[in-house]
Formats: structure tokens, sequence, C-alpha cells
């Protein structure tokens, strides 16, 4: 009876270990799509940041890192994304990011909100070399595009 007990008891151990190692192992790729979603959302605050810099005029115009932000932009916005958004990756289901959950009932609505960024950024891409009259003109529908998606899937 001690024997039978006593594999009972391992058997729930191991099968209880592998249950956290598979939970652990999922927290892991959620937690790592959340880390590269970050990563690509600070890219383009830094790029929008150099270009807007330039826009109020806080920094003087530079055709060259102008043109090589907007790049950025344009190249950023064009990356297949979707491994970055697993469902459960959500500000309700996990701390530390502010993505709504509503993103995953609303995919199509995302994915096109995400072509209109990316759209706006190759038309910024193809004006922020130009001149600094150019890039401002570019500037309101990029900003648009980001806030459009923050405004709806973004919370705080």
């Amino acid at each position: 009876m001690n024997f039978k007990l006593l594999t009972a008891s391992a058997l729930a151990i191991v099968l209880g270990a592998s249950v956290t190692v598979a939970d652990s192992h999922a927290d892991k790729a959620i937690m790592e799509a959340i880390k590269a979603r970050q990563g690509q959302m600070q890219l383009y605050s830094h790029n929008l940041g150099v270009l807007g810099a330039m826009a109020k005029g806080d920094v003087a115009y530079d055709s060259a890192a102008a043109k090589a932000a907007a790049d950025n932009l344009a190249v950023v916005s064009g990356l297949n994304a979707m491994t970055m958004w697993p469902q459960g990756s959500d500000s309700s289901s996990v701390e530390g990011t502010r993505a709504k959950a509503e993103i995953w009932s609303n995919f199509p609505d995302v994915g096109a909100k995400a072509g209109a960024l990316n759209a706006a950024a190759v038309a910024m891409a193809g004006a922020a070399g130009t001149d600094l009259d150019a890039l401002r003109a570019a500037m309101g529908p990029l900003g648009g595009a980001c806030s459009a998606c923050h405004k709806a899937y973004r919370s705080r």
C-alpha cells in the first residue's frame, strides 16, 4: 500500500512538474513576443522622435538624418509582426504590456491600421529627405496612423 501511495505521489509530482514546464515555456514565449513588439515600438518612437524634432524646429533639418529615420520607419512598419502578437499577451493577461485584449477580437482592423501605418511611413520615406516642408506635410498622416491604433488598442 505504501508503494502505491509513493508511486502515485511521485507520478503526481512528475506530471505537475511537466505542466509547470509547459506553462513556463508558454509564459516565456509570450514574454519574448511582448519584448519583441516593445522593441519594435521603441524603434518607431526613436525614429519618429528624430523626424518630430525636425518638424517642430527643435533641431535643424538634416536631409540625410531625416531620410535615414524615415527609411527605418518604412522598414520596421513593413515587418510581418504576427509572431509578436500571440493570444494571451494582452494587458489583462500579462503585466508589462499595454496591449488591450480587443486586439485579438478585432484583428482585421488592427491589420488595416498596421497597413495604414506602413503606407504613411513609406510616404514619409519619400518626403523626408526632400525638404523640411515635405517632412512636415508627411508628419500628420504618420502621426495619425500611430494614434489611430494606440487610441483603439493601447491601454493607459
